[in-house]
């Protein structure tokens, strides 16, 4: 496989550059807070807990509440839990794309949706959003590459870099589409519920189409990238016993303690959520003010969901060159358009975390002691 640039990009400044203004989750928690939101059953499971091999599926409380909490009209034998977002990804598209079969990617994404397929012999085609359509989903555009080999669909809202979502009525549009041509949809919905969209969220397509799977994680929304949980919700049970047994290759089953905070924070979602959610939009606001500030630096389509954007950097120079500047000069990091694989002059912004405003004015310092 290629190397993964953003992974490459991350490790090289995430934990020594102190000011992360490109992060893709939301503020995370501590262990005493988790712990203390947790009913006495789960607090009495926490206690004695043994550090023993898990269920390969996920624990089964577990997956009954990532169910309830997210995918009503399915139950715990539709979901099928993951070491993190990464290894559903990896394990979905690999058992579902073989070689000569052609897979349509939305882009700008994250890498591996595009690299898997690439990997295991089939034929990508990339649909790209556009700003000009403020990065929203043209079904248009995927009808039209769409070939008598098509195996599957992938999209990702809320999007990653440009907080954009999909409304009830495109992915229904969506969805009727693969089913005339009875494709599968890997729709990655890991920021779904973080955001201010204009109209209410749309169901995940895993409730609204048989040959939908639906991605999630506990790292972006709920802001616990590191309980490593993800899952794959499906009605299809046959086709997640398959990705299981790819499963039995990587992880071979999660993290206990990991599950059982997992629990905890999906019994709880409604708090984490309200949280996380005041966070982005007080962010939202400051940068709201800034982009009017800075207008002839910088424009943006404003995100509808998760906690980043992406953001065109106006001037001539290179981003790529205006960030590795400001990271070296100031330490403040920003993700360049080229990570994504795309060359326009754009960065990604993150706006999840509660140090954001310090972050900004280290970015606003930086922009007033230089000539741009």
């Amino acid at each position: 496989m290629n190397i993964f640039k953003l992974e490459e990009y991350l490790a090289q400044y995430e934990f020594s550059a102190p000011y992360l203004l490109c992060c893709s989750d939301a503020e995370s928690f501590s262990m005493q807070e988790m712990i203390e939101m947790a009913d006495p059953a789960d607090k009495d499971s926490w206690n004695h807990l043994r550090l023993s091999y898990t269920e390969s599926k996920g624990l089964p409380s577990l997956r009954y509440q990532i169910a309830s909490t997210l995918y009503p009209t399915l139950d715990a034998k539709n979901t099928l839990c993951f070491s993190g977002a990464e290894e559903g990804i990896f394990c979905a598209l690999q058992t579902l794309c073989v070689p000569g079969d052609h897979v349509i990617v939305l882009t700008p994404c994250y890498q591996s949706l595009l690299e898997v397929p690439k990997h295991y012999g089939c034929d990508v085609t990339a649909v790209a959003l556009k700003e000009e359509n403020d990065w929203r989903i043209d079904i248009d555009a995927i009808k039209n590459v769409i070939r008598p080999t098509t195996k599957c669909v992938v999209i990702n809202f809320p999007h990653n870099p440009t907080g954009q979502v999909i409304t009830q009525s495109e992915l229904q549009a969506l969805v009727d589409l693969c089913a005339l041509h009875d494709l599968w949809l890997f729709s990655d919905e890991v920021y779904r519920l973080l955001g201010q969209p204009s109209s209410p969220w749309a169901k995940p397509a895993a409730e609204m189409y048989p040959k939908a799977l639906s991605l999630g994680v506990m790292s972006k929304a709920f802001g616990m990238p590191g309980l490593r949980v993800g899952w794959i919700a499906c009605q299809n049970n046959e086709l997640l016993k398959k990705i299981e047994q790819v499963k039995h290759y990587t992880s071979i089953c999660n993290s206990a303690p990991a599950e059982i905070i997992s629990l905890i924070a999906l019994k709880n979602s409604d708090q984490i959520l309200a949280r996380n959610n005041k966070i982005t939009a007080d962010n939202l606001a400051l940068l709201d003010t800034f982009f009017g500030e800075y207008s002839d630096l910088f424009s943006w389509v404003r995100p509808q969901g998760g906690c980043v954007g992406f953001v065109n950097y106006k001037k001539t120079e290179p981003v790529d060159t205006f960030c590795d500047r400001l990271v070296k000069e100031c330490g403040v990091l920003l993700m360049p358009a080229s990570i994504y694989d795309t060359s326009t002059n754009h960065f990604r912004i993150g706006f999840g975390r509660k140090n954001m405003p310090e972050s900004l004015d280290k970015l606003k310092k930086f922009l007033s002691n230089k000539s741009l």
